[in-house]
């Protein structure tokens, strides 16, 4: 027998600790992951059984004999099937590929035979109907009702054949989805463009050509250099972004620009025809459930009460910032005007990151890249983990070589509480490798916390995901303000997947969280980029070893409006488009409408520059198509007037007052961090801030003006 394929050696199913991922190969996948769905079949099974033998048990015994075999049977399947995931995000191969794509119909099948079991919604019911439910804690009672609302969303109340014909639903756009993602991978990786004339790095600074001799190094380009070049430009972010911000090759931001607005939209790779049968069978799937779209059926298991609401939010968003867009706009046809170059009478997509920097160098003083070498990343690290401490009373330690990784490049650190005990741990995979590592940033569950059968605790484990610059020249990773951000923003998503104190792993950590509250705690860590003492604190030169100094320190906290109102409307053009596809547009009902139709429809109303006709940004917008943001990407600006409003708290107990700060951040660590699912999100929000979120905050710190109609509290 191949070793590969023996279960008893498969290091897919070692157990409920920490993965083998050091030794976890493309052979031990289809196995291991097929030796995990027969266990849980298997334990289905004997639990319908048991279940269905129950007659009027008392709420507590009825909750006893479901809960705990229900949690330790989808966690036997998560463990193995996460890590697949994660692997097919960082390690992407089509070896790999080919063996997730074998086994991803038989998972999907389970999930869908899991919530659509009679036996086990059957035994919901009569716990919820029990005389003695309300005895059961508030967080019973919560994972009670969201697994009853799981199941009613998973068709469980359907006939059989259209119980069928869900599943088989399911199992397709699972398909659908993994394709739609490997063609965004594949399109990003599959463009390049060599640049061999110094004239054609005009303008890019160092880190770029530093970055970019390497990427040609890496693909046979061996004698290049940074000042010499050859110099290899694509479309990964670390690469894409600083070329549309700092190259005055204009033609060459074009055909960069052009070039990632139509990825995955061509030949074998086209997304579009994917697209379109995603929506039309997301449709169809909301309609098998008696909803009017898929908006609606996505709202059903969200925080928003109706698409009604969500659409009130984003247009009083918009009312505030289209007028400060279209100022935005007409400042940086007036720095072009001044300069005297043909796009001030022609302004374009691909000219707009030019010289949006360009302004920003001329009213802030400094420039993105002059502040890299004060963000050498072992310091931000050092600085993020203290503001944890101070905050959260937790202590972060590198703990390499204690966990196993996939690659050398990946981290890992353990967090303690104040005393030392332990409390989580969390993988740490920081740079952008665009051979096999998808874009994006992201943090995935690991492992969950849980109560074991043997009355042991299993603590959380984290994979927390960046894609920023790699160390280059024998230097660590010189990190942009950007990027910081988005460690910090991985990082609160990290915190209350670790800090929760919830013991169900159904409910624990993120599980169960409504999807408009889940970026809560990322984009609220944010807001300490901007603080004085934090920023400082992950601030020291890369030779001098100083600060960040307090003029330059000024001029980021200056600049944070910056451009405010386009920012708030490009989201606010994706989360729009996402509502629309997903409420209102039916695929091949309307003779001459597609989804870029409706794209260029909502890009009327909240694009200040239209894209341009042939753009296929949906082709790559992972977030609806490839993610779980479908008819929910508006969850970034509903969780960001959360966030925005939990900020606020601090600010008006004093950032400045070290115990003010440490009581309101306990509170929200107690509340926000460790709840998890196990309460309404709401609720768990009134319990820290002592009141429902309104706009204001978010409104008032990005320098916005308020509109009158308030579409009230969130």
């Amino acid at each position: 027998m191949n070793k590969a394929a023996d279960i008893n050696t498969n290091p897919l199913l070692e157990g409920d600790e920490l993965p083998a991922l050091d030794r976890i190969t493309v052979e031990h996948v289809v196995p291991g992951v097929r030796a995990a769905l027969a266990e849980c079949e298997a334990r289905l099974g004997a639990l319908e059984a048991e279940l269905s033998r129950g007659g009027g048990a008392p709420a507590r015994e009825l909750y006893r004999r479901l809960i705990a075999p229900l949690d330790a049977l989808t966690d036997r399947l998560e463990i193995p099937w996460n890590t697949v995931s994660q692997l097919m995000s960082v390690k992407n191969s089509d070896a790999l590929r080919a063996a997730h794509d074998e086994v991803q119909p038989e998972v999907v099948a389970f999930w869908t035979r899991l919530g659509q079991s009679q036996p086990l919604y059957r035994a919901l019911e009569r716990l919820r109907g029990a005389p003695s439910y309300a005895s059961l804690r508030p967080e019973e009672r919560r994972t009670t009702e969201v697994l009853l609302r799981d199941a009613q969303l998973s068709g469980v109340g359907l006939a059989p054949d259209a119980r069928a014909r869900f599943a088989a639903i399911e199992r397709e756009l699972a398909e659908l989805g993994t394709q739609f993602a490997n063609h965004v991978l594949d399109a990003t990786k599959h463009f390049s463009l060599t640049l061999r004339e110094p004239g054609d790095v005009e303008g890019l600074p160092a880190s770029w050509r530093a970055l970019a001799a390497q990427a040609a190094r890496d693909h046979g380009e061996s004698e290049a250099t940074p000042e010499a070049g050859p110099w290899r430009a694509s479309l990964d972010a670390p690469n894409f972004i600083p070329f549309l911000a700092h190259s005055r090759r204009r033609e060459l931001r074009e055909r960069l620009y052009r070039a990632y607005v139509t990825r995955a939209s061509e030949g074998e790779l086209n997304n579009e025809p994917l697209l379109e049968r995603i929506l039309a069978l997301r449709g169809e799937l909301a309609a098998l459930l008696g909803y009017a779209s898929y908006a609606e059926f996505s709202l059903a298991a969200k925080m928003a009460p109706d698409v009604a609401a969500v659409e009130a939010l984003l247009g009083q968003l918009r009312e505030a910032s289209w007028d400060a867009a279209h100022r935005d706009l007409e400042e940086l046809v007036a720095l072009a005007r001044h300069t005297g170059v043909p796009e001030a009478e022609d302004m374009k997509p691909w000219d707009v990151a030019f010289w949006a920097e360009r302004l920003r160098e001329q009213r802030f003083a400094y420039s993105e890249e002059e502040l890299r070498p004060y963000f050498p990343f072992p310091r931000v690290l050092e600085g993020l983990f203290a503001l944890a401490a101070r905050l959260f009373g937790v202590s972060i330690e590198a703990a390499d070589g204690e966990g196993p990784v996939y690659h050398p490049d990946v981290r890992f650190f353990r967090v303690t509480d104040g005393a030392g005990g332990p409390l989580a741990a969390f993988y740490l995979d920081a740079y952008a490798r665009p051979g096999e590592k998808r874009g994006g940033a992201w943090m995935a569950e690991c492992l969950g916390r849980r109560r074991r059968a043997d009355g042991s605790l299993r603590l959380p484990v984290a994979f927390l995901v960046c894609n920023q610059t790699p160390p280059v020249g024998g230097q660590p990773s010189l990190m942009t303000f950007d990027e910081v951000t988005t460690l910090f923003h991985e990082f609160g998503h990290g915190l209350q997947h670790m800090l929760t104190e919830v013991e169900c792993g159904l409910v624990s950590g993120l599980s169960h969280i409504e999807w408009d509250a889940i970026e809560l705690p990322s984009q609220f860590m944010e807001n300490w980029c901007y603080d004085r003492e934090t920023l400082l604190g992950i601030s020291a030169h890369i030779e001098s070893g100083e600060p960040l100094p307090q003029a330059l320190f000024d001029k980021i906290t200056a600049a944070r409006t910056y451009r405010a109102g386009s920012n708030m409307l490009r989201q606010l053009y994706f989360a729009l488009t996402d509502l629309e596809l997903h409420h209102r547009y039916r695929p091949g009902r309307r003779a001459g409408e597609t989804a870029f139709t409706v794209q260029q429809r909502i890009a009327e109303r909240t694009t200040v520059l239209p894209p341009l006709p042939e753009d296929r940004f949906l082709c790559g917008f992972g977030h609806i198509f490839g993610g779980g943001y479908a008819a929910g990407y508006y969850s970034y600006k509903w969780a960001e007037v959360l966030s925005a409003d939990a900020f606020a708290a601090f600010e008006e107990a004093g950032l400045t007052d070290p115990d003010a700060r440490t009581r309101v951040g306990r509170r929200f660590r107690a509340t926000v961090l460790a709840r998890g699912g196990s309460l309404e999100p709401g609720a768990v929000y009134r319990a820290f801030r002592g009141r429902d979120a309104t706009p204001d905050a978010l409104l008032s710190q990005s320098g916005l003006r308020s509109v009158p109609k308030s579409s009230g509290a969130v």
